[in-house]
């Protein structure tokens, strides 16, 4: 085993604690250790300040708070306060206030500093309140930054964002940090530049930057602070601060912001040297001036051409880095501009750097070119929308100069990015969008809505809505708009009603202010809150400045609302409120009845509300797993036999646990249980396979195979060696792709090896992609964030169809990309939605990324995982484990695993993991001496009689069909009898003996036996029964529950469900809802199954309540032996091809009662488009 020296002090407290050394942190923990070095360097000064923190939550800060929260016992130790703010803008008024306490007396501290936090629409919409507080001014030994949260690409916003011109028109200085290390020396100079100019510093932080995680450098002594000699009025600077804001008592302060203050902070940025040229030589001519993470990207663009700091010289390009973006550092400007002919100026989205430096530069008497968003020609140069990387900057700085620098066209850079950009990769595929958690109460609350009724969406999770393939929900407006544009779009339309979902956090937030301006405007219109208890969006924090449910209700009334009805879960729950408290005009549902309460609350003219209660699914599990919730005990089990695959289930509970599987009898569901919330509304689906367990509390479920094999025995494998080894990641949000990322990262920094990451998430989290890049760096340069188009060594696919989106998939490169793909098929949510959705064909997606890789590696990660960890959390690890033993992770098995011990999470399980997909790779072979378990599977080899085999022998099939045949023959028997079977084995025999005729193949002769027994045999109730008492489903049970599992089978039995529409009988239990019927009813199930011969004859009594789907049944049974009858004979004239398309058309007729009769509509109508 390789020796490697590990870094065996780190511990995870570190990025905070440690004074001096390495650490390693994300963007948002750099904001939270940046708080604690500047309240520590202000002690060393003699200055014990306190310090105040508030904003609101929103990407890509909208974790800061959850930090803050978790470690407020450090931050109580330096004097720093966290308190939420309801919203953005009374969040910066905190703050503001915060810089006031000097000017009164008993103050506490020496000085007080702020941080107000908010994503670039908080910005916006505190602008009126920043302009207030920069003319305030900051307090004696104060300081405030104003942290600017920017969704440049528009990952995880409504709209794209450019925070510079809000702040400058709030008349902040800008600090642009570009990456972990800039967050904390840029935020040192950024507090003590407020503290000196008396104005608060604006802090943009961009996507990229808030969600990289990498390695910085610490010491007290890292950032010097010089104080510059500036003089206003004859006198040494001092600002001074003004509360009487108001008429003529603001004009002086005007004032001194203009010629003091920013003259102040320009004298700062100068005497600090914030801003720096990083290249120059005597003779440049050419200048680039850029900041924050796109100076990062040029330099990265610039190696990349192999532009290196000698080509650079020799061709006199000389490079500014700004630190800050305004006030604009005339001096730095100044000598930059020397000598010069042109500069360009590399900004994303609108100009504003640009303009800063074209008016300072524009009285120059040797001014140079400037050229920018365009050229000289005004043509355009950098685009003004989008996002830059690194790689469109490598095509606008080549195109820009190559010819002028007399550069040849032939650059393996822009061969790569050509390359990438005319790929062709076939048919659409579909991809992975964001998605509802298992159990999110809005997939109740949101998308049942009165039929014909549609609903406007609005900030928050619920937005996903818009995105269900329904129609239901669309538009919405900006944060605390909900509902107002309704009463705009009233009078203009026909359209009567309107209903507007809602989430509380928004509520709270500003939302109900749109309320009241519906009720103001006389506007018809329903409210949906929906009353979660979480921002979800961000982490599932408490909504700030809530109210409980009897209050929020009091409060709804005493505004106006007509009408408020709640709808939850668990109507249980109300009894224990004091009745006393609620507006007497409250009635309280269940979720069962949104429907019908929505159609009661759109009856009443005015606005109205709906109040749903549920709690969001994503923390309830986190409170779970804490203990601070109980655990519901019952269990959901799908009963896979029965199972027709329908997709009622998926409809009814829009879950992504309810799973749609591949089975030898075609689609069928699974509840993939290590991710169900028991939300339960998946037993609504109209279907008896449907099973309740309690677990079994004895030790008696299936035991956990040991992995088998001595992980220190495997060998070393051969690792890639570069200076740059860049890591690429696709997953599934929700599923620890982050959690993977950084513990690799970890374990390259505990080796003392540079780190550089990035997780792009967004919305994916919930349910849709995720990518994460990971540089592990072994010198001294610097780089984005990035993995660039055509650079992965290695591409690790935890996901296929995040594999194959094309976008990931110009990470590729032939010549360099190990590929490690796990061949899992993960259902999307359209695929749990509509049997329509299928999963895309495996083989074409794994040799799409084959195509574009230089190296491979398959293996079914999440099938592993289950079989050795009882779920497939541990799925990522193995494909790590399988990518460090393909040798394109260049760290060391002792790091990772060290690093899977910091972390401190299922260390033997993730640690184990890791060590199989290394098995895996270093012994292919061993994998198939596993015999994988699938939770749920009732799969098992046929046993067949002596009459199912003679009569499969009988028509001497192929192998393929003879596979087929014996899953099918011996389920006839038992279905009915061997007449039944024989009937079905002669109509197989006829089409495969004519088929051979004129084929080779079988092609036909297995559909038909695919599908002529799929109408053969319909799951009637004989049929339910006996599929309910196979041993198979109770060893399925058992394993996964345990042998001593109490079951319940839900069913809706017709002969109940037929007296829904009668009065009081409609009362009864099971008429309405499935019911429960304990083990018991095995009995029951017995004395069916044993009356099978009454099938089809005039005493089938249980025909007497579902005739019509009988009837239909039979009626698809004939039509599809006549059209196959009558055509099989031209089987050599053409019609081969019509006769295939035809034979599997059945496959569409799926599910029980309604829902199967709706599916044969579409059966007649494909079947009339070839056979008339």
């Amino acid at each position: 085993m390789t020796e490697v020296n590990l870094n065996n002090k780190f511990t995870l407290n570190d990025k905070y604690t440690l004074l001096e050394g390495r650490i390693i942190l994300s963007g948002i923990q750099a904001l939270v250790r940046l708080l604690l070095d500047q309240n520590r360097a202000d002690l060393i000064k003699g200055i014990n300040t306190g310090t105040l923190v508030s904003g609101y939550r929103g990407s890509p800060v909208g974790v800061l708070d959850i930090n803050l929260v978790r470690n407020k016992k450090l931050l109580d130790q330096h004097n720093i306060n966290f308190i939420p703010g309801v919203n953005e803008d009374l969040g910066a008024t905190l703050i503001y206030g915060s810089q006031m306490a000097g000017m009164v007396s008993n103050v506490k501290y020496d000085g007080v500093l702020g941080m107000w936090y908010g994503k670039a629409p908080g910005v916006d919409r505190s602008g009126d309140i920043f302009r207030h507080a920069n003319f305030l001014g900051v307090g004696k030994n104060g300081g405030v930054l104003a942290v600017a949260g920017d969704d440049p690409s528009c990952k995880s916003s409504t709209l794209p964002s450019q925070s510079e011109p809000a702040l400058f028109d709030a008349m902040m200085p800008i600090f642009y940090p570009g990456n972990v290390q800039e967050i904390l020396d840029l935020g040192r100079y950024a507090y003590e530049m407020s503290r000196y100019s008396g104005l608060w510093s604006g802090f943009k932080i961009v996507t990229d930057i808030a969600d990289a995680f990498g390695s910085a450098i610490v010491h007290p002594d890292r950032i010097g602070i010089n104080i510059p000699d500036f003089q206003y009025n004859g006198q040494p600077w001092k600002h001074t601060q003004n509360a009487k804001l108001v008429g003529h008592h603001s004009l002086p302060t005007e004032k001194e912001i203009h010629l003091g203050r920013i003259k102040a902070a320009k004298h700062f940025l100068a005497s600090n040297n914030i801003n720096k040229i990083t290249m120059k030589s005597d003779n440049d001519s050419i200048g680039i001036i850029s900041a924050g993470k796109t100076y990062y990207d040029i330099v990265e663009a610039l190696d990349s051409l192999g532009w290196d700091e000698a080509f650079l010289n020799e061709k006199g390009i000389r490079i500014l880095k700004l630190g800050a973006t305004f006030p604009v550092d005339s001096k730095i400007i100044n000598q930059f501009s020397e000598n010069l002919n042109e500069i360009f100026v590399i900004e994303e989205k609108r100009s504003f750097i640009e303009m800063l430096i074209k008016e300072e530069v524009y009285n120059y008497p040797n001014k140079p070119l400037i050229v920018g968003k365009t050229d000289e020609h005004n043509n355009l140069l950098v685009p003004g929308y989008g996002e830059l990387t690194a790689d469109n900057l490598s095509k606008i700085i080549f195109n820009r100069y190559a010819s002028r620098l007399g550069v040849e066209s032939d650059n393996n850079k822009i061969k790569i990015i050509s390359e990438v950009d005319n790929r062709v990769y076939g048919e659409s595929l579909t991809s992975r969008s964001m998605y509802f958690c298992s159990g999110c109460p809005h997939n109740t609350s949101t998308v049942k809505l009165p039929e014909g009724d549609s609903a406007f969406g609005g900030i928050g999770c619920h937005l996903m809505a818009m995105f269900v393939d329904d129609g239901k929900a669309f538009g919405t407006t900006h944060m605390g708009g909900e509902g107002a544009q309704w009463a705009g779009m009233e009078p203009f339309i026909e359209k009567e009603h309107m209903f507007q979902n809602i989430g509380d956090g928004t509520f709270f937030h500003s939302g109900s202010l749109a309320l009241r301006q519906a009720i103001s405007s006389g506007s018809h219109i329903t409210y949906k809150i929906l009353y979660n208890r979480a921002v979800a969006m961000t982490g599932a924090q408490d909504p700030d400045g809530g109210l409980d449910l009897p209050e929020l209700t009091k409060y709804l009334k005493s505004q106006g609302v007509k009408k408020v009805i709640i709808t939850t879960d668990d109507t249980d729950a109300y009894k224990s409120i004091d009745q006393s408290r609620w507006d007497k005009d409250i009635e309280i549902l269940h979720r069962d009845e949104i429907v019908e309460a929505q159609k009661k609350l759109k009856a009443i003219k005015g606005v109205t509300v709906l109040v749903h209660d549920q709690s969001c699914a994503a923390n309830l599990r986190r409170l779970r797993k804490r203990g601070l919730v109980h655990e519901p005990k019952k269990r959901i089990f799908i009963n896979e036999a029965v199972c027709e695959g329908c997709g009622d289930c998926g409809v009814k509970s829009n879950c992504l646990s309810v799973q749609p599987i591949k089975t030898e009898f075609g689609r069928k569901t699974q509840i993939d249980q290590p991710s169900c919330n028991k939300d339960y509304s998946c037993v609504e689906g109209n279907c008896p396979s449907f099973i309740q367990v309690i677990p079994s509390d004895k030790d008696d479920k299936r035991k956990l195979p040991d992995i088998g094999f001595d992980p220190t025995m495997l060998p070393n494998p051969k690792k890639i060696q570069k200076d740059v080894a860049n890591v690429f990641m696709l997953g599934i949000g929700g599923t620890g792709v982050v959690t993977v990322n950084q513990i690799i990262s970890t374990a390259a920094f505990i080796e003392n090896k540079k780190v550089i990451s990035l997780d792009q998430t967004g919305l994916s989290q919930k349910g849709g992609s995720v990518v994460s890049h990971l540089k592990i760096v072994n010198n001294d340069k610097e780089y984005s964030s990035r993995v660039a188009n055509g650079e992965s060594d290695a591409y690790l696919v935890f996901d296929l169809l995040t594999g194959v989106n094309p976008k990931n998939m110009a990470k590729l490169n032939s010549k360099i990309s190990t590929s490690v793909i796990s061949t899992s098929e993960i259902p999307t949510g359209d695929m749990v939605r509509s049997t329509a959705k299928e999963y895309p064909e495996a083989l074409f997606m794994i040799d799409l990324i084959k195509e574009y890789s230089k190296n491979n590696t398959l293996l079914n990660a999440t099938e592993l995982s289950e079989h050795f960890f009882g779920s497939n959390m541990q799925a990522n690890f193995i494909v790590i484990g399988a990518a460090y033993q393909s040798g394109c992770i260049p760290i060391s098995s002792e790091s990772i695993e060290k690093a899977i011990e910091i972390n401190g999470v299922a260390v033997t399980q993730n640690t184990n993991a890791f060590n199989i997909g290394r098995k895996v790779v270093s012994d292919p072979h061993w994998v198939d001496t596993i015999n994988l378990y699938r939770s749920g599977s009732l799969a098992s080899n046929p046993i067949l009689s002596s009459e199912a085999l003679s009569l499969i022998d009988s028509i001497s099939p192929d192998e393929e069909l003879r596979k087929i045949l014996e899953y099918r023959t011996q389920e006839l028997i038992e279905y009915q009898n061997l007449s039944f079977a024989k009937e079905y084995m002669n109509f197989v025999g006829n089409i495969f003996k004519k088929e051979q005729k004129t084929r080779s193949s079988s092609e036909l002769s297995q559909n038909v036996a695919k599908y002529l027994f799929k109408l053969m045999a319909t799951k009637d109730e004989y049929e339910v029964a006996r599929l309910s008492l196979k041993a198979e489903l109770d060893t399925a049970i058992s394993q996964e529950f345990g042998k001593s599992a109490k079951i319940s089978y839900m069913l809706h039995p017709p002969f109940l469900k037929a007296m829904e529409n009668i009065p009081i009988l409609n009362m009864l239990p099971g008429v309405k809802s499935k019911l429960a019927l304990g083990s018991w009813f095995k009995v029951f199930y017995v004395m069916l199954k044993n009356m099978k011969f009454l099938r089809g004859t005039p005493f089938d009594f249980m025909a007497w309540f579902s005739n019509d789907v009988r009837k239909a049944d039979r009626k698809a049974l004939d039509h599809y032996k006549s059209i196959l009858t009558k055509n099989i004979d031209e089987i050599g004239n053409g019609k081969y091809q019509d006769l295939k398309d035809f034979s599997v058309l059945p496959d569409i007729i799926r599910g029980y009662e309604e829902v199967r009769l709706e599916t044969m509509d579409e059966y007649y109508s494909k079947s009339n488009n070839l056979f008339k």
